[in-house]
């Protein structure tokens, strides 16, 4: 019964009320023309020290709250937040500094609909994440494109050499966390009984990362403070897998996305050795962050949210990546604490970013 229902879940597109009538909406993938990154120059800095302890939970970041009451970055703004540091295998680092061509600031950014806030939860009454154990979907798409991150995260296979997660399970905004100068990353596969059978509990193939990279948004000093909506980096692998990956996709407003799902999968501690997936409602959205419901455990933080939506002009429906799982966080709200489940959405500018840093160039990063 749960792996039909799991089946209605996944493959069966969500209809969207109008008018309290069930009708199809046009939940459409629409292309949207990518601003430009450009590498200007890259210098070598000192190495890391690597002697900061992972933090999966942070306290007193800005969230939408605060965000509401930014000013809107400038393009100098936006040169220096996006800059990157990389961090090679055997623990050199370089700083790249870029130029952003094509943005257009938006002075309604990060204006949002205000809705009531809640008190912590990382389980929301009955748990509804359900762990993946029949190897038909653990082996494949889209649940086969989930990772685990030697440092105690989830990632997601976004090439065939490079997986994005979330930079705060690499570095605490002052310093790498211990373990990510030997970083590896966790493939899933079955574990064998000895017969040819599974027993359904993934294990993991480890390869190393061959580089990190994280944006200087992330870093204190540069934002003042840490700031969510940097809390993103993209890991390269030193040898190619040959699984399907999930494609990135630009994050839709809630009112685009069928009953305002999002969905994702990661390895939740309290579940060791399985892989969880959940779906759930966005509660509240600005330009870089969504608050969510979806219940979620430490381990899970870095996992890749996405979408089932149409490809423009074609009946075919198509999964992509619009967000990565931030994790339980502690945001500053009129001077009080208040807990959240965040995700930072993939954005046209972190679109650009990211897709720069898989290609090397922004020549395939046109439009998204």
């Amino acid at each position: 019964m749960e792996h039909m229902l799991l089946l209605l879940i996944i493959f069966i597109p969500i209809l969207g009320l109008s008018n309290g009538t069930e009708t199809e909406q046009d939940f459409t993938w629409h292309i949207k023309k990518i601003p430009q990154i450009v590498r200007e120059r890259t210098f070598s800095l000192d190495s890391p020290k690597f002697e900061a302890k992972t933090k999966l939970e942070l306290n007193g970041v800005c969230g939408i709250e605060c965000q509401r009451k930014l000013p809107v970055p400038s393009l100098s703004d936006l040169k220096s937040l996006l800059s990157y540091e990389t961090v090679f295998e055997n623990g050199t680092r370089t700083l790249t500094e870029v130029s952003v061509l094509g943005a257009v600031p938006d002075p309604a950014a990060n204006t949002t609909t205000q809705r009531p806030l809640r008190r912590k939860r990382q389980i929301y009454g009955t748990d509804s994440r359900f762990s993946i154990y029949d190897k038909r979907f653990m082996t494949n798409f889209p649940f086969n494109t989930a990772v685990k991150i030697s440092t105690g995260c989830s990632g997601i296979l976004v090439s065939p050499k490079h997986v994005l997660t979330a930079a705060h399970c690499l570095h605490n905004g002052k310093d790498y966390v211990k373990g990510s100068k030997r970083l590896r990353v966790g493939l899933m596969k079955t574990k064998s009984r000895g017969n040819g059978t599974s027993d359904g509990m993934p294990s993991f193939q480890w390869t190393r990362v061959k580089s990190t990279h994280i944006p200087k948004g992330w870093f204190k000093g540069v934002s003042g403070d840490i700031a969510l909506d940097y809390d993103y980096a993209v890991l390269e692998l030193k040898r190619p897998h040959k699984r399907k990956y999930m494609e990135l996709g630009i994050s839709p407003t809630i009112k685009m996305m069928p009953g305002s799902m999002i969905h994702f999968s990661g390895f939740d501690n309290d579940r060791s050795g399985q892989l969880v997936y959940r779906f759930c409602s966005i509660s509240d959205e600005s330009n870089d962050l969504f608050y969510q419901y979806c219940d979620a455990e430490p381990g899970s933080t870095g996992s890749g949210i996405y979408l089932r939506l149409k490809e423009p002009n074609k009946k075919k429906w198509k999964r992509k990546i619009i967000a990565v799982y931030s994790g339980h966080q502690w945001v500053d709200i009129n001077g009080e604490q208040q807990d959240y489940n965040v995700a930072v959405r993939i954005t046209p500018l972190k679109y650009a970013q990211i897709c720069f840093w898989i290609h090397g160039n922004d020549e395939n990063c046109t439009q998204g």
